[in-house]
């Protein structure tokens, strides 16, 4: 199985830790390894050929995060134009160095998972799907508690017990709290981890199908000489931008998912990474030197500027973050908003 790590994304939501210029998934978050160290172990154990999908101006921090990889193995995007054509660009260069019919996963670099056997089982179980039934197999996450940031995916028919296999019923946008609610309740429905398997050709036989446009956009890049050329990049450019869900996927009749056999958690906030983590007795956490804690429970605390001290005092449910870029302070069930702090930034500037 070849492997695709997809590592765009800004990470505005971990504001100031995630940066333009340090985004999260080149971050250590959740261990001693970054993010997009954690997903290349996790996609190394699925097959040995594994890529990189992110853009230039991160390219040189994951080569330096992971020398094992081949300067080859980083595929350049040439700009942002959401992950239909992020997928598409990595398809196109698969098809030109790989059998077509090898199977083809794709993951995220940003994705916190403990269970790496599950993972493994899980994906081979996806490539087994997708190969028996000539479709796009996804990988669902069984949800864990009622939650409004995530879409979820209701399951159909269970086609294989061995393999945890459903048909696709129908696609779900992230949820106000009460429809979570029925959701988790139901048991018939998985979050949607945005993970897809498929080889070469049963992604271009499905687009052929219910995705004409994209399938144009495709075609156009394969009739290139040169991958990543200078009209290679013009053409690409063109394109506009869609997410992969919209244009192909939730367009799908036929679409099979696995259940994964694995814990999952998408890093998009404070809140989600502090479950994640292991607290102590007060449930807090604290990273980096010179932090100072009295009366305080449940709070995340994280100092990048060893010489500056850090103190929190009577504060409960919190978020402190100390970096060079700026300092957060935010009640840690609210902290999602970072991501408008950032805009208003942005504007600033």
């Amino acid at each position: 199985m070849i492997t695709v790590i997809i590592a765009g994304g800004a990470g505005t939501r971990l504001w100031p830790l995630s940066t333009p210029n340090n985004p999260k998934q080149l971050l250590t978050l959740t261990s001693e390894r970054t993010m997009v160290q954690q997903a290349y172990d996790r996609a190394s154990i699925l097959g040995d050929t594994v890529y990189i999908v992110t853009e230039s101006s991160h390219a040189d921090k994951l080569r330096d995060q992971l020398p094992e990889l081949p300067s080859d193995a980083f595929l350049i995007e040439p700009g942002r134009r959401g992950t239909a054509h992020c997928i598409i660009f990595a398809l196109d260069y698969i098809a030109r160095h790989h059998k077509t019919n090898e199977p083809v996963a794709f993951i995220h670099s940003d994705h916190n998972v403990r269970n790496v056997k599950g993972f493994k089982q899980s994906f081979q179980s996806a490539a087994t799907i997708s190969q028996q039934n000539n479709s796009i197999a996804l990988v669902g996450i069984e949800p864990t508690a009622p939650s409004t940031g995530f879409g979820y995916i209701e399951c159909g028919d269970l086609i294989d017990k061995s393999n945890n296999a459903y048909t696709v019923k129908s696609f779900k946008e992230k949820p106000d709290y009460e429809t979570a609610k029925k959701y988790f309740a139901s048991g018939d429905y998985l979050w949607n981890g945005g993970y897809f398997v498929g080889s070469v050709d049963i992604f271009v036989k499905q687009m052929q199908q219910f995705a004409p446009t994209l399938m144009e956009d495709y075609s156009k890049l394969r009739s290139l000489s040169h991958f990543a050329s200078e009209e290679y990049y013009k053409t690409y450019l063109s394109f506009d931008v869609q997410a992969i869900d919209t244009v192909l996927i939730e367009k799908m009749p036929n679409l099979f998912m696995i259940s994964a056999s694995f814990d999952w958690m998408d890093i998009g906030n404070f809140k989600d990474l502090y479950d994640v983590l292991i607290k102590d007795e007060k449930g807090n956490y604290c990273k980096g030197e010179n932090i100072y804690i009295l009366d305080t429970d449940t709070a995340y605390v994280r100092n990048e500027e060893p010489d500056k001290p850090v103190a929190v005092i009577g504060l409960d449910n919190i978020v402190v973050v100390n970096t060079p870029d700026g300092v957060l302070v935010a009640r840690k069930d609210i902290a999602t908003k970072t991501s408008e702090i950032t805009k208003m930034l942005n504007k600033k500037i």
